[in-house]
């Protein structure tokens, strides 16, 4: 049968925005097409979904749950939620996503309170998190219930498996939990290259929201539970905030397929590579200055406001902070060195413009 379809883009056009921007990796694709066909059970009771719990326990240890769902902003609520009284308080740094990013939603949706901590560089420790963990006792003050920090961060910085746990066993000694926003967990775990249970399971993380998509797939991440006992009624939970898949077999088959061998490890590698590449050229560039420490796929750069415009009319990406010159360059899978290359030329261009 021939499709009506047509090709509304050009593939070979690619920039430096977002790992969002990037398409489907082609091994994930075949498992798509792979899981169709044929009626499976719905709502997460097929073969692909149970056998993912397999693999994710083979990387977050023997007690580790996945519960697949449908996005990022989806999998922060519904994790929090079920981590959190109706009176609970997340502590988090200023610039998480779930403060900046995601509308208001763990927020609005999820009823809680976020109690946030400047940082210099994305990265929470154990004094930043004391500048909000008080009160329990104050009914006027919502009650710090939880830590969520995210590795790697949303300034590309990355924990170290050491740093994470002390912020575990402070959290803890405190009767909080930890929640750890793994939108980009691949390229934290390339960046250190140490398996992802290293900075996650072993050290204390109670639940994970575990990112897919800016790592090739098409669409999905999951809530993983790596301490059984932080959580309540998490299927309950994903079903009210909206993040359960009819058809979860074709989430459930992409975290397979990115998780069961190395595809994760290989997009992520590439990623960060492409990064590296990008940072080393930016370094060797007369009036552009790094502005974090390049430790997973992103590149934070400061550089002049007309040359910022005339460069966004080359490649696309983003402002970071428009008042300051702050940019962000990101690298996802299928970035390939000639695209850095001629990135950084016409960068070099529009400076000596």
């Amino acid at each position: 049968m021939k499709t009506d379809a047509r090709r509304h883009h050009d593939p070979a056009v690619r920039g430096f925005a977002s790992d969002n921007y990037a398409g489907v990796h082609p091994e994930i694709l075949e498992a798509l097409a792979l899981a169709n066909g044929g009626h499976q059970v719905a709502y997460g009771e097929d073969e692909y979904t149970e056998n993912l719990q397999k693999i994710i326990r083979s990387h977050f240890g023997p007690y580790a749950e996945a519960f697949p769902v449908f996005n990022g902003t989806g999998a922060n609520v519904t994790a929090l939620q079920a981590l959190t009284d109706r009176w609970g308080a997340v502590i988090c740094a200023e610039t998480a996503h779930i403060n900046v990013d995601e509308g208001g939603a763990p927020e609005r949706m999820a009823g809680l309170k976020l109690l946030t901590v400047p940082t210099p560089d994305g990265k929470l420790t154990p004094e930043l998190i004391d500048r909000q963990a008080w009160g329990w006792e104050d009914e006027h003050r919502a009650m710090p219930q939880v830590v969520s920090i995210t590795q790697n961060t949303e300034l590309g910085t990355v924990y170290t498996a050491d740093e994470i746990r002390a912020i575990c066993e402070h959290a803890h000694s405190h009767g909080m939990k930890v929640h750890l926003d793994g939108a980009r967990i691949a390229n934290a775990a390339a960046s250190l290259d140490v398996p992802m249970r290293t900075f996650t399971n072993t050290v204390g993380v109670d639940v994970l929201s575990y990112g897919g998509t800016k790592n090739g797939m098409m669409f999905g991440e999951a809530v993983v539970v790596v301490n059984p006992d932080a959580v309540r009624q998490m299927k309950h939970i994903r079903k009210m905030s909206m993040q359960l898949a009819s058809k979860m077999r074709f989430v459930s088959v992409q975290l397979e397929a990115l998780l069961a061998k190395d595809l994760w490890l290989r997009n992520a590698q590439h990623s960060n590579a492409m990064a590296q590449r990008l940072a080393a050229g930016v370094r060797e560039t007369d009036g552009v200055e790094i502005l974090y420490p390049v430790q997973a796929n992103a590149v934070f750069a400061k550089l002049p406001q007309e040359v910022t415009r005339r460069l966004q009319q080359r490649y696309r990406f983003y402002f970071w902070d428009e008042a300051a010159g702050h940019v962000r360059w990101m690298c996802g899978f299928d970035t390939q060195e000639e695209d850095v290359d001629g990135f950084l030329q016409a960068l070099k261009e529009e400076l000596s413009h």
